[in-house]
């Protein structure tokens, strides 16, 4: 048997090995390139979800401004009550005339208006009282009329335990009634002697008395008014 002999060159030849530097670097890269990546994604969720909150907190606020806005809206707007109409005969002399008159409240809120429905009643004959003592001349020019609603609106308080000051009688100004008098009269009066009057007027005019309480029925509206 013939012996198998060993090759002196190949036992001799030197064993190829990877470089481990290489790997090391290669390695190294990865991983930056990972870190880097995963960092990327954190700061992204995290402004993704800081503007989802500050969206959700806009929406949030949005109804709560909204809503005082709403009440000063709500708060401004009157409430009207309005009266079943008034057919009365007035204190003419000379013949018999009488008015139908249609008359709204308007109040300083709605909770003042269930007050005045209990007290209706008195409140009615009050405002009675005070248009059958009126004649069809007190009524027909505008100024009547306004004299008729503050009047009104004084006594329409009082069955509520409300006392208020009386209003001042509403007449023209008196430079002007001394003008169309001078005027109608054919005289020419100087002027600064009508200014005195209309001062002189202006300070024996009473003041108007001070309001002890304060008048829940803002305004007197007259929805109709017929003189017959």
């Amino acid at each position: 048997m013939s012996a198998v002999m060993a090759d002196p060159a190949v036992d001799d030849a030197p064993v190829t090995r990877r470089p481990k530097k290489k790997l090391i670097v290669i390695g190294a890269a990865v991983l930056a390139l990972v870190l880097a990546l995963g960092a990327g994604t954190v700061v992204f969720l995290k402004q993704r979800a800081a503007h989802a909150a500050a969206a959700a907190d806009d929406d949030g606020a949005s109804p709560e401004r909204a809503a005082p806005e709403a009440a000063t809206v709500a708060k401004g707007v009157p409430f009207f009550l309005p009266l079943d109409p008034f057919i009365v005969n007035l204190a003419d002399k000379e013949a018999d005339r009488y008015a139908q008159i249609g008359i709204t409240f308007e109040l300083d809120s709605s909770m003042t208006g269930d007050q005045i429905k209990a007290y209706m009643p008195a409140i009615r004959n009050a405002i009675l009282l005070i248009l059958a003592n009126k004649s069809s001349k007190d009524l027909l020019n505008r100024e009547g009329k306004e004299q008729l609603a503050l009047e009104i609106q004084r006594e329409a308080v009082r069955p509520m335990g409300i006392e208020v000051a009386s209003p001042e009688p509403v007449t023209a100004a008196p430079a002007i009634v001394a003008l169309a008098a001078s005027a109608a009269g054919g005289a020419s009066a100087p002027a600064h002697a009508i200014a005195a009057d209309a001062a002189s007027s202006a300070k024996a005019k009473p003041r108007r008395r001070a309001e002890t309480q304060r008048n829940p029925i803002q305004h007197v509206h007259f929805s109709s008014f017929i003189i017959q």
